[in-house]
Formats: C-alpha cells, structure tokens, sequence
C-alpha cells in the first residue's frame, strides 16, 4: 500500500513542480545569504582599514552596523522562504496529497 502511494505521488507531475520550485527558490536564496556573508568575510579580510573608519564624530565603525545588517539579513531571508513555504508550497503538498490518497 505505502509503495503504491509513493509510486503515485512521484507520478504525478504537480509533485515535480513542486520539487523544482522549491529547489530553486532554496538554491537562490542560498546563493544570495552565501553572497552576503563571504562579502563580509571578504570585506573584513581585504578592507579592514574601512570597517574601522568611524562614523561621524562618535565612536560607531562602520564594521557594526554592517555585521548588523548581516544578522538582520539572516533573519529576514529566513522569513520570506518560511512565509513561501507556509503559503505556496504547503498548498501544493496538500494538493498533491488530496489527489494521491
């Protein structure tokens, strides 16, 4: 029974559409976070010199809020693949479940 029920889900070409968005939309925004994060690391290993450089007349480098903006980074590509993932995604699983079972 279970192996009928795989072999009917993998038949099904919306299930492989979903397995290519996903895939893709992952892939990108990886891309993207990896983009990010070594441009930092790259930065930091090649530009110290501007990191260091104060922000106006008080004691702030430039390096903390930019790291900042790192973190921050994290956290909001996180919640845009979590809102398409609870919405489009999740609506496609259910869809494919509906016609498998």
């Amino acid at each position: 029974m279970e192996d009928d029920l795989v072999q009917r889900i993998k038949a099904n070409p919306e299930y492989h559409r979903l397995v290519a968005r996903r895939s893709r939309y992952g892939w990108t925004l990886a891309v993207i976070m990896l983009v990010v994060y070594y441009g930092y690391i790259l930065l930091i290993a090649f530009n110290r010199d501007f990191l260091a450089t104060r922000m106006g007349a008080g004691v702030m480098t430039w390096g903390i809020p930019i790291g900042l903006f790192v973190i921050l980074f994290t956290v909001v590509i996180t919640g845009i693949y979590v809102r398409r993932a609870n919405g489009e995604f999740d609506e496609l699983t259910a869809s494919i479940r509906e016609k498998a079972l």
